[in-house]
């Protein structure tokens, strides 16, 4: 075959192909000139669509244990991952020290008692010379002193002694609340501090879960919108599902708390805090997962999202007139699934609509 040839062969099979794919896009003609749509009779029904938000979950009391003395770890009281209750020991560190100084802080309080006892003597007989004018005024004065600054020095013994006695306390370091231990970084023989900044563990209390997640400023204003106030908002929220990370749903339902008053100027959201039971320690601090919102309209007209034309912030929906398209604008909800709207406002029940393809309709086509 020469090239001629060859070149009319291939136009050929790219006019075919324009002219197949032509024929897939543009609605089918009828005989009298209209074009065939496929439409629809607008009906009311109950739609729930569920929108997801990323959130991670934390123990509803996540406490960082510090010490409030130094010293080494001589004992390590529990396991990680082990329960444990409110005052429970977790770690000891090293007593002597702390047993010594309060031993000397208690010594020092038996002298100044000792002292005082002797001051208030001297107090005492002064009084009664000063009455019977054996001594001055003066000297009277200096033996008051002397049992004032007495009674002082017997008061910071006792401060002291009550700071000795805590420090003391301190080395037997207790879990705050009920809870699960965390890691445990810290072995036996380490030395540390209250100013090492790192925490011996965590005791997070997971009975019941945080789960926390963000919100967008409109998604926030819809709301307010349909329920008023703050305070409606969260009693007319739903009970909202949890999905984990590996893709299964938790199994118990959970319920919005609380709404942050006020907006991330960072990222333009406003943080949300879900309660979610964990009677059965599945939820675990630090994991994440995907809150599930349910929206449920009742009575409502759903449409396809192909039956709509957007334009900026409006949507058209052609509506089947006297067997011709006619455009109109509706409102549609903030929530959607991805392929149907619900129509707030446009549309009435009985009305006939095109439902699919309305991006190639032309106001006042044939259509049947």
């Amino acid at each position: 075959m020469n090239k001629s040839g060859k070149w009319v062969r291939l136009m050929g099979l790219v006019g075919c192909t324009v002219w197949m794919a032509s024929c897939q896009e543009a609605p089918s003609q009828q005989a009298g000139g209209g074009a065939s749509y496929e439409t629809m009779k607008v009906v009311t029904s109950d739609k729930e669509f569920t929108t997801s938000y990323s959130a991670t979950i934390r123990g509803r009391y996540d406490a960082n244990i510090l010490p409030q003395v130094s010293g080494t770890i001589q004992r390590v009281m529990v396991k990680e991952g082990q329960k444990v209750s409110k005052g429970q020991s977790l770690f000891i560190i090293d007593q002597v020290p702390y047993r010594a100084a309060l031993n000397t802080a208690s010594a020092n309080v038996q002298a100044a008692k000792a002292g005082l006892a002797t001051a208030q003597l001297s107090y005492d007989s002064a009084k009664e010379l000063y009455a019977q004018k054996v001594i001055s005024e003066h000297q009277l004065k200096t033996t008051e002193n002397t049992l004032l600054t007495v009674k002082a020095q017997l008061a910071q013994a006792e401060a002291q002694e009550m700071n000795a006695k805590n420090n003391l306390a301190y080395t037997e370091v207790k879990s705050p609340s009920d809870g699960v231990v965390g890691a445990l970084p810290m072995r036996e023989g380490t030395l540390v501090s209250p100013s090492m900044g790192a925490a011996l563990t965590t005791v997070s209390d997971n009975k019941e879960m945080y789960v926390y997640f963000s919100m967008t400023e409109n998604q926030l204003l819809n709301l307010t919108r349909e329920h008023g106030t703050m305070e409606e908002v969260l009693k007319s929220m739903p009970p909202v599902q949890l999905k984990l990370n590996d893709g299964s749903m938790y199994d118990q339902l959970g319920h919005i708390e609380s709404i942050s008053g006020v907006i991330d100027r960072r990222t333009g959201t406003i943080s949300v805090r879900a309660v979610f039971p964990n009677g059965g320690g599945i939820l675990h601090s630090g994991a994440n997962g995907t809150v599930l919102i349910p929206t449920v309209h009742k009575d409502a007209i759903v449409i396809p999202q192909a039956a709509t034309v957007q334009q900026q912030d409006k949507y058209i929906v052609y509506k089947v007139v006297d067997g011709k398209a006619k455009s109109t604008l509706v409102s549609v909800a903030p929530t959607n699934n991805g392929k149907e709207f619900v129509v707030t406002d446009g549309l009435q029940p009985g009305e006939e609509i095109i439902a699919k393809g309305a991006g190639l309709v032309r106001e006042g086509i044939q259509v049947k």
